[in-house]
């Protein structure tokens, strides 16, 4: 499966990004899933409905399915455990073109830094060799070397995806 993601700080626009390119990676013909990392504990369920009260009872995985989608929620019953490495989120899903991921800024795939200078934030290029490019709303200081990308034109973000994976350039 090929991957490539989305980097950068809190509030540099990395949802924003991904959002407009999932159409424009559609209208290329491409079949896109995407993982997204949550820093902070999240939910998808609800209390009160009948697959949280499925969690609460202890049950260690629940799926949730309709005509429109299904969902499987594990719960990491077992005090300590590891969060799960992106590899291992892969591993379960289903086959597509394309899995672009939010977030997960530490792992080695090739990845497009979103970058907001006005957050005062670091350039995470400098540190990660993954980086391969930056989708910037800001001039870029000139020692780095990467495409700079338009973070505001998600069809040229797009357009630069599409050439990598054309050059096998996508894990």
């Amino acid at each position: 499966m090929r991957v490539f993601g989305l980097a950068g700080w809190s509030g540099s626009g990395k949802t924003t990004l991904l959002v407009k390119l999932l159409p424009e990676l559609a209208a290329r013909g491409l079949r896109v899933s995407t993982v997204k990392h949550a820093h902070h504990a999240f939910d998808v369920d609800k209390p009160g409905k009948d697959s949280w009260r499925h969690r609460e009872a202890g049950a260690f995985e629940v799926m949730v399915a309709s005509a429109h989608r299904w969902a499987l929620m594990h719960e990491h019953r077992e005090p300590g455990a590891p969060e799960p490495s992106l590899d291992e989120l892969l591993r379960h899903m289903s086959a597509v073109d394309l899995v672009l991921v939010e977030g997960f800024k530490r792992y080695p795939h090739p990845k497009l830094e979103v970058h907001r200078p006005a957050l005062g934030k670091p350039l995470l290029c400098r540190d990660d060799p993954s980086v391969v490019a930056v989708a910037t709303d800001a001039p870029l200081p000139a020692d780095v070397s990467l495409p700079t990308l338009d973070l505001g034109d998600a069809g040229a973000v797009a357009a630069f995806i599409v050439e990598r994976l054309r050059h096998g350039k996508a894990v």
